[in-house]
């Protein structure tokens, strides 16, 4: 595996063997995600599908959790922050 510098933490750590997620924002994740900071992102990604109770097969929740993906690991937008009056629906 090639050690890679972390877009999120800064570090440089080594990186994933294939892309943890798929497609085109996988390709980002590999080149520049470490590990823990990814391991960051799955607990953070778990409390915005309970905390919103998120189907997440539903095409829209999956898009809110994409770009609010994006947001954690590279700093691109602004991250959701936990409304607790908007619980149970990601309606903005």
């Amino acid at each position: 595996m090639a050690e890679i510098t972390c877009l999120k933490c800064g570090a440089k750590k080594e990186g994933f063997e294939r892309p943890p997620f798929p497609g085109a924002i996988g390709a980002r994740i590999l080149e520049g995600t470490c590990k823990d900071c990814w391991a960051q992102w799955l607990k953070q990604q778990t409390m915005l599908i309970n905390h919103y109770g998120l189907n997440v097969m539903d095409p829209q929740a999956r898009q809110f959790l994409t770009r609010n993906m994006e947001a954690f690991l590279f700093r691109a937008g602004a991250t959701d922050e936990v409304d607790t009056t908007k619980q149970g629906t990601i309606s903005h």
